[in-house]
């Protein structure tokens, strides 16, 4: 028997198994025409446990916590250093029992409410209009206020667009300048409502459309003269019904955007720790962040059919890690650790918002301080910073950057009979030219070799910044508040215009070129 033909053979297939193994990233040359809009990079913050009340705002008379106007020192700082262009305040579920004109004027005078969404806790309505709108001004970032249809009424939302925009003499400008502000704010973005199929109301798509269109109507003249972004409540998750119901009954003149909301949830009965998960647990957590990109896809795809020409944004203005709270913590509150686990939903996310920026125009992570997938964490007067902001960190080099559109060919993540990929990524070009790629590997225990093949620019130098630890598991402490942050990339090089990366297990990299 010759054995050369079959030495040939086995020669191939593992020359074949080694290609198909490797995960093969590639940037399509000259398609890079759309812009990943910087308020895909948004936050939220509710009135919501220890968001506000002791997270971001902790009063005029504290002595312990250096702040401004209330607001905390350190808060403003971490959070100016991620670029946030965007704020949705107040709500959440909050928001369609909130009334804003309790928020408003003397504090000693405001009533006081019952959150009845987060715990049943009485708050003194301290935290208002002014106090988040001039934290804005502190911040660089624009706000985005939801408003309330659930429970208000069309003139309360009314007033109070032209309280915080209206510029000349009228009842609600006069109460904004008797209350100290001359100027308006000027806000460009308005929920009308939030969540109408649920905690809004619990309507039906057909019903929240009229509604919408009532509400949309009487925020401005009918030209929209004021140039308001008005965002619909959109879908939960897979509800097509609720996008093409919505996309069919409202006229685009009325609208700029429609809601999406999803979490990875492993069982909204049984979310499981936010930090002793099981490798069962990661891996439905994965397949769910993971779910993000059919959703954007089929929700896209249904704004196609009636806005060809993609007016109307995709604004994933809820999205994140849900899991229980930590032991001995208030259950409406919502307190949970972030660990390397969010930091791959976090990378994972992002990377699906920039590869669909010309539907997905704005999202907002839930939530900023204290709640769900906080990029924050404080105790009194310390503050640490999770796994979670430091990937928006690495990630702001994205903001307003051109999309470099790639094909992913990834090896898989595998448990129990199902598979996601392993690795994700993104890339782009910012204004000065240097090109920036985003990469994750979800993958818990491997390494994954990835190649990136680059398109016809040539590119000289790469450097990047890495983040991982030593454990899935771990998290910051405010023992240890920098045990998790990013370092410098040691592990890629580029030849011939192809980039060699190494990748270790559950790792996010963001490599820059130029």
């Amino acid at each position: 028997m010759n054995k050369k033909p079959l030495i040939a053979l086995l020669s191939l297939l593992i020359s074949g198994t080694t290609l198909w193994a490797q995960n093969l990233v590639k940037l399509l040359p000259g398609k890079d025409t759309v812009t990943i809009n910087k308020h895909i990079y948004g936050h939220f913050a509710e009135h919501l446990g220890r968001c506000i009340y002791d997270g971001i705002y902790v009063g005029e008379d504290n002595k312990t916590v250096p702040h401004t106007n209330g607001v905390r020192n350190d808060v403003i700082e971490a959070l100016k250093k991620l670029n946030i262009p965007n704020l949705r305040w107040p709500g959440g579920c909050f928001a369609d029992t909130y009334h804003w004109k309790d928020g408003i004027g003397p504090k000693g005078k405001r009533p006081s409410i019952v959150n009845t969404w987060w715990g049943g806790v009485t708050e003194n309505n301290s935290f208002g209009t002014h106090d988040f709108l001039n934290m804005c001004e502190l911040l660089g970032t624009e706000p985005y206020l939801a408003g309330n249809v659930g429970s208000g009424e069309v003139q309360e939302l009314a007033d109070w667009v032209q309280y915080v925009n209206f510029d000349g003499k009228s009842p609600m400008s006069d109460l904004r300048r008797e209350n100290g502000r001359d100027k308006p704010w000027k806000v460009r973005f308005w929920g009308v409502g939030n969540e109408a199929w649920g905690c809004g109301g619990n309507m039906t798509p057909e019903y929240y459309a009229d509604v919408y269109r009532k509400y949309a109507t009487f925020m401005s003249d009918w030209t929209n003269n004021g140039g308001l972004f008005r965002i619909a409540s959109g879908a939960n998750s897979d509800n097509y019904e609720w996008t093409e119901t919505l996309m069919k009954k409202i006229p685009k003149s009325l609208v700029k955007g429609l809601a999406l909301h999803h979490y990875a949830v492993i069982d909204w009965q049984k979310k499981g720790s936010a930090t002793m998960y099981t490798d069962e647990q990661y891996f439905k957590t994965m397949k769910s962040a993971w779910f993000m990109n059919e959703l954007v896809e089929k929700h896209s795809a249904i704004m196609d059919k009636y806005d060809p020409k993609k007016e109307i944004a995709l604004v994933v203005d809820e999205w994140g890690g849900w899991y229980e709270v930590e032991p001995g913590t208030n259950p409406g509150f919502l307190y949970q650790q972030n660990t390397m686990r969010d930091a791959m939903i976090a990378g994972m996310t992002l990377n699906i918002f920039n590869n669909h920026a010309e539907r997905v125009q704005m999202a907002n992570l839930a939530q900023t301080v204290n709640v769900l997938q906080a990029v924050i964490l404080t105790e009194g007067d310390k503050m640490l910073v999770t796994p979670t902001y430091h990937v928006l960190e690495m990630y702001k080099v994205h903001q307003d950057a051109k999309l470099v559109p790639i094909e992913v060919n990834s090896q898989n993540l595998s448990f129990n009979g199902e598979s996601i990929p392993a690795v994700s990524a993104s890339a782009s070009i910012a204004k000065d030219g240097n090109a920036h790629i985003s990469l994750v590997n979800i993958d818990p225990k491997k390494q994954q070799e990835v190649t990136i093949e680059l398109s016809d620019k040539e590119y000289k130098n790469l450097s990047g910044r890495l983040l991982t630890s030593k454990k899935l598991r771990d998290f910051n402490s405010f023992e240890k508040p920098d045990y998790i942050k990013p370092e410098v990339f040691k592990g890629g090089n580029i030849k011939n215009n192809q980039i060699s990366v190494t990748l270790p297990p559950f790792s996010v990299a963001v490599l820059e070129l130029n």
